[in-house]
């Protein structure tokens, strides 16, 4: 299982473990530059502090030259004297073989399979060369580098002691977090207190806050639509229920004929309620998820005009579209169908024989209106804003319904971005349902 403290420790170790050996790269060339130019410097001093006529005539009396450093830890060190015949007059190693010097100052040579370095200095009629061995000057240089490199490998599993607290210390918000969301109730859907979470973790405790809001309003929505479903079925199934005791008790063909009637729109209103229902579900806000695509509101007109032409010619209502601009919106074609369905259903349900429905499309000022006005009762100017609510009938409506229709329509404007109005025609009683999309 991955570990957001395992990953940081990784990295942030193995970046301190890069910095740390090129840092150390670093110090080695400079280390080596430095130690070269320093045992340099000393071979040109010794070189100069060398006194040719005493190591002549130490040599004539036999005593010989030192061949280590001091101090240096060059443990090996060749002094050779050539005179200006080129004739080597004083070596303090037999046999090493120096090459005649040729020019004054510093070279590096090759002799008995090691690399020498070599300084020669002329004075008077003699030239004289100091050399030092190029592997132990190479060995100290490392020494010393690898002194200076000592502290990083002792400092760094201290370092990863620092790193893992400081990261431990930095999730500790985190872990908080985690602990109160999972000590939660199914049910507690009260926002995450957002106080003292640092910067990076405030867009998480808002974005879980946001999910608690929609899952909130879900559960909500759920539970009114099963207490809805529940107190609107119970009436129409307890009709079914005495309608069907009814028919048994039938006497006469007559009377059975008629039980089975009254039985069979009890049914269809009892279907109406449940497709009702349904229809209320799929439209809620926190269920409705909109396929938006540019939708002409003209075409959902015409659709639901003839969809309903029949029903208005048994009527004997005069059912058309009175105006059809050019207006399209962005949203659910489905949804919008069904908002302007229940609007002209309303319409029918009420509109006595004889009236009217005119179906309206314009664009005002570049905005959509949707409008149905009819030359039914009405609705008084009271109720207009209950007439939205779940299930709230006028105390004048006297057609079957289930108080549904227009809440349906008011959650697909919502979704929409829309507004409604309701008002009444100029021309006299009745009512105009205008849906205008954009507030």
């Amino acid at each position: 299982m991955s570990s957001i403290r395992r990953t940081l420790l990784v990295w942030l170790l193995a970046g301190l473990a890069v910095i740390a050996l090129a840092a150390s790269a670093a110090t080695y060339v400079a280390a080596r530059r430095e130690i070269g130019s320093l045992l340099d410097l000393q071979l040109k001093q010794l070189a100069y502090s060398t006194r040719i006529d005493d190591l002549l005539r130490g040599q004539r009396a036999g005593f010989d030259n030192p061949d280590v450093l001091p101090g240096t830890g060059i443990t090996e060190l060749v002094t050779q004297i050539w005179d200006r015949d080129g004739v080597l007059v004083y070596w303090t190693q037999p046999g090493m073989g120096l090459p005649v010097p040729v020019r004054e100052g510093y070279s590096t040579v090759n002799r008995n399979g090691r690399v020498w370095r070599v300084y020669t200095m002329v004075h008077g009629s003699h030239a004289l060369q100091i050399a030092q061995p190029q592997d132990e000057r190479d060995a100290l240089a490392t020494q010393t580098a690898l002194r200076t490199l000592i502290p990083f490998a002792a400092l760094m599993p201290i370092f990863g002691v620092l790193i893992w607290l400081g990261v431990g210390t930095g999730l500790r918000p985190l872990e908080s977090l985690s602990r109160a969301v999972g000590k939660r109730r199914p049910d507690a859907m009260a926002p995450i207190d957002e106080t003292g979470l640092p910067g990076e973790l405030r867009p998480l405790g808002a974005s879980l806050n946001g999910l608690l809001a929609r899952l909130s309003d879900a559960l909500s929505a759920q539970r009114r639509f099963t207490a809805d479903a529940a107190h609107e079925l119970r009436t129409p199934l307890a009709a079914l229920t005495l309608q069907l005791d009814l028919a048994r008790r039938s006497g006469t063909p007559g009377e059975l004929v008629a039980s089975l009637a009254d039985l069979e729109a009890g049914v269809a209103r009892a279907s109406h309620v449940v497709e009702q229902l349904m229809t209320l579900a799929r439209v809620e806000p926190e269920a409705l998820a909109l396929q938006k695509s540019r939708c002409d509101l003209v075409a959902i007109a015409k659709d639901a005009i003839v969809a309903r032409a029949s029903l208005a010619e048994r009527k004997k209502i005069d059912l058309g579209l009175a105006r059809a601009e050019v207006a399209s919106v962005d949203g659910d074609p489905t949804a919008l169908a069904i908002l302007l369905s229940n609007l002209v259903d309303n319409a029918l349900r009420y509109t006595p024989p004889g009236g009217r429905i005119d179906v309206s499309v314009s664009c005002p000022d570049g905005v959509p209106v949707l409008e149905v006005a009819d030359t039914g009762p009405g609705i008084p100017a009271a109720e207009r804003e209950r007439v939205f609510d779940r299930f709230y009938r006028g105390a004048h409506a006297d057609e079957p319904g289930s108080g549904l229709g227009l809440s349906i329509v008011k959650r697909i404007a919502d979704a929409h971005g829309a507004t409604i109005a309701l008002g009444a025609p100029a021309s006299g009683s009745g009512l105009v349902v205008r849906v205008r999309f954009g507030r």
